[in-house]
């Protein structure tokens, strides 16, 4: 059910709570201008669309959102995903894709596939998120070594290729200001928190750069004037032609949105003790990212760092969202002209702590010492995302996850014959006396496709069939299609050899289902359906006396 989190936090909403979400709605406002503006450049977008997105979509996703402390807006995961769309179909192709990005995002949470995303393995989330990292450290190389260069390639190799070939234009004085921020950001914290360093560091850069003349590139050089205002909403005319180049991207972007929402939405219920609603918060990303694009803005999804600054600071409520996004609306209007001065190395600076900081490099090497199928993915994931493309990546990465599963359930189905026993014990197996002329093969773990074949080669082997086959499946949770295959194949191979079939503690009521489906009990005979393994010899015996 579509239920945002805003109407039951309003219930008992009290004064104490609203000022402390005014109170942290206006210092997450203030920590995500420089994010938004330093967001967009690199995505190749201009800076002012990384605000409008913010404003728009951070306002969309506190109103309608799932979660109650959820911060909306654009993040470091897009930016690769961004910068090749913008490289490839321009921004115009950016909207269009960022629009049909919001649709599928609204069809994901209206067919309640919120809760489906969170079993996305956990080694590809680590491969994608790192990469990712490694390449926003890479496409700040320019900026903060202040490279007289033109446009940056977007393929990696090529990328350092070409920062190698400028290496002689190399800008002292932006080295000088990218350090400075660079060092200021990760010691800030040391003497306060209230107030972010990457607003003190442009502060400072910016007014040194104005003051002094200090020859770097700026925001103003380099885009022109920021505008003041938001822009007039355009919805984008997406053709039949146009879906089909787009729906790719469009798709990466949604899933991408998706993964990190809900991600963010976990981390801020475990830090607030909260249950977010994720089909909720997927139709407010959808609409979000909808409202985005019409005002010219980039994706957006939940902020992971500025949900937990929202957090810290006391926000409890989306009220607090409501009021980042207001707060950042007025900087827009009234101080957003001088944000043209900010130093271009300043907000390279900016960005490789976010890249350090999404790098998670302890949980990518803690994965990596882990299980080999697990290091498989992380790496063939980071790899791909490094230098392919992180759709490839993502796509490639849940096919090879998927593989190394269906592997691992195939080494623990097992399907083995039961021996005679007479020695006295709990297990059923060990007080039942096996008659001549009765086999029975116990099946262990998912009879799926991958595991179904062992067991029909397991029957294969037998060399003087007994005239009563028991298959005992009590520790079968799940049948597949495949798997009722080789029962049927089973069945009519024991048959015409005139050895009657018998199905022992179908437990599962999956199982069950399936073989009622498939008739399969009809053609076996629904005596020949057993609860217990003793019923089922009392049955094999009264078949051999017959």
């Amino acid at each position: 059910m579509f239920r945002p989190k805003l109407i039951d936090t309003l219930k008992n909403y009290s004064k104490e709570q609203f000022v402390k979400d005014v109170i942290a709605g206006l210092i997450v406002g203030i920590v995500a201008l420089p994010l938004a503006i330093a967001f967009a450049i690199a995505s190749g977008v201009s800076p002012e669309k990384g605000i409008f997105t913010a404003i728009i979509a951070g306002l969309i996703i506190s109103v309608l959102g799932g979660s109650r402390v959820q911060i909306g807006g654009p993040t470091g995961a897009f930016i690769v995903v961004v910068y090749g769309i913008v490289q490839q179909f321009g921004v115009s192709g950016l909207v269009i894709a960022t629009f049909i990005a919001g649709i599928l995002l609204i069809i994901m949470g209206l067919t309640k596939l919120g809760n489906a995303i969170k079993f996305i393995p956990y080694p590809l989330i680590i491969g994608f998120t790192t990469g990712i990292a490694v390449i926003i450290f890479s496409s700040e190389v320019k900026d903060f070594l202040g490279l007289k260069m033109g446009s940056v390639p977007a393929d990696f190799i090529n990328k350092w290729l070409a920062y190698g070939q400028h290496l002689s234009s190399i800008n002292g004085y932006a080295i000088g200001i990218g350090l400075f921020t660079l060092l200021l950001v990760f010691l800030w914290p040391r003497i306060t928190r209230k107030v972010p360093g990457s607003i003190i560091a442009i502060i400072i850069t910016t007014l040194a750069v104005h003051f002094f003349h200090l020859p770097v590139e700026t925001i103003g050089s380099r885009f022109g004037a920021i505008p003041s205002s938001l822009p007039m909403p355009v919805i984008p005319a997406v053709s039949l032609a146009t879906l089909q180049q787009l729906i790719r991207p469009a798709f990466t972007i949604a899933l991408l949105g998706s993964i990190e929402s809900l991600l963010s939405a976990v981390v801020a219920d475990g830090m607030i003790g909260g249950n977010h609603r994720s089909n909720t918060e997927l139709i407010a990303q959808g609409f979000a990212n909808i409202c985005s694009s019409i005002f010219g803005g980039i994706p957006a999804t939940g902020a992971i760092a500025r949900t937990a600054t929202n957090i810290k600071n006391g926000g409890r409520t989306p009220v607090a969202g409501i009021i980042h996004a207001v707060t950042l609306l007025i900087i827009l209007l009234f101080v957003g002209k001088w944000a043209a001065l900010i130093p271009m190395a300043t907000l390279a600076g900016i960005l490789i702590v976010v890249a350090w900081n999404m790098s998670e490099l302890e949980n990518f090497i803690s994965v990596f010492k882990g299980s080999k199928s697990d290091a498989a993915v992380l790496i063939t994931t980071f790899t791909l995302t490094v230098l392919v493309d992180l759709t490839v990546a993502i796509e490639i990465g849940m096919i090879l996850a998927a593989f190394l599963f269906m592997r691992k359930m195939m080494q623990v189905s097992s399907v083995q014959q039961t021996v005679l026993s007479t020695d006295r014990g709990e297990d059923v197996l060990t007080t039942a006396l096996i008659p001549k002329g009765v086999d029975v093969f116990e099946i262990t773990g998912p009879l799926f496709f991958g595991a179904a074949y062992k067991f029909k080669d397991a029957m294969n082997v037998i060399e003087n069939p007994a005239r009563v086959l028991i298959i005992r499946m009590r520790n079968v949770p799940v049948i597949d299609a495949t798997g009722i295959r080789v029962l049927r194949e089973v069945h009519t191979a024991v048959k015409r050899n005139g050895t009657k079939l018998i199905l022992a503690e179908v437990n599962s009521i999956q199982v069950m289902e399936e073989l009622k489906k498939a008739r399969l009990i009809f053609q076996i005979g629904k005596g020949n359906i057993r609860d217990t393994l003793e019923n089922s010899l009392k049955r094999a015996n009264d078949i051999l006396r017959g």
